[in-house]
C-alpha cells in the first residue's frame, strides 16, 4: 500500500511540475472577459495561449493575440474575489486563468509600416492598399463607425475586435499618446 501511495505521489508531483514548466514556457491560460471577440471567442471562454509567438516565431496579421494593458485601455479591475489554497494552486501551475493581470485580446490588422485605412467603398479596411476578406467579423460589425487612416509605426501593432461595433481597440485610442498603437513587446501570446 505504501509503494501505491508513493507511486500516486510521485505521479502528481510530476504532472505538476510538468504543468508549471508548460504554463511558464509554452502555453498559458486566459479567459474572455467581453463581447469584443464574437463570434470568435465568446464571454467566458477559456483560450490557452502560445507563448512561443511573437518569439521565437513571428506575428503575423489576422493573428489574434494576448497583450498586456501597457497603456491603460482597461479601467482597474478592483480588488480580486479571493481565491482559496486550491484555486491559487491551480493558477500557479496553470490549470486557471491568472486575472489578477489586465490583459486585451483582439486581431492583428497591421504591423510596422503598413499603412491601414478604413475604408473603402464596400466598407472594407485596406492595408497597404489591399482590401482584406474577414470571415470573422461578429454580423452587424460595422467597419465604416469609426474612419482611420494610420500608418503603423516599427515595434507597433494595429488591433481591432471582430466584433466591430463592440469594440474599444485601436480605432478608439488614437486621440491618446500612443495613437492606438500597441507595443509588440506587449503581446503574450
Amino acid at each position: 500500500m505504501l509503494s501505491w501511495l508513493r507511486e500516486i505521489g510521485l505521479i502528481i508531483g510530476v504532472a505538476l511540475v510538468l504543468s508549471f514548466l508548460i504554463k511558464t514556457f509554452l502555453f498559458r491560460a486566459f479567459f474572455i472577459p467581453s463581447t469584443s471577440m464574437e463570434e470568435t471567442l465568446e464571454v467566458d471562454d477559456r483560450i490557452f495561449v502560445n507563448l512561443l509567438v511573437p518569439e521565437p516565431f513571428a506575428l503575423s496579421r489576422g493573428d489574434v493575440v494576448v497583450f498586456r494593458d501597457d497603456l491603460g485601455w482597461l479601467p482597474s479591475n478592483g480588488a480580486q474575489p479571493r481565491q482559496n489554497w486550491f484555486q491559487q494552486a491551480l493558477t500557479f501551475v496553470g490549470l486557471l486563468p491568472d486575472s489578477s493581470q489586465q490583459h486585451l485580446v483582439k486581431r492583428v490588422i497591421g504591423m510596422g509600416g503598413d499603412r491601414v485605412v478604413c475604408c473603402d467603398a464596400e466598407g472594407r479596411i485596406s492595408v497597404n492598399g489591399q482590401p482584406l476578406t474577414e470571415p470573422y467579423l461578429a454580423p452587424g460589425s460595422d467597419n465604416e463607425r469609426i474612419p482611420f487612416d494610420v500608418t503603423v509605426p516599427e515595434g507597433k501593432l494595429w488591433v481591432m475586435g471582430d466584433n466591430r461595433n463592440h469594440s474599444a481597440d485601436s480605432r478608439e485610442h488614437r486621440q491618446e499618446p500612443s495613437h492606438g498603437f500597441v507595443d509588440a513587446k506587449s503581446v503574450e501570446g
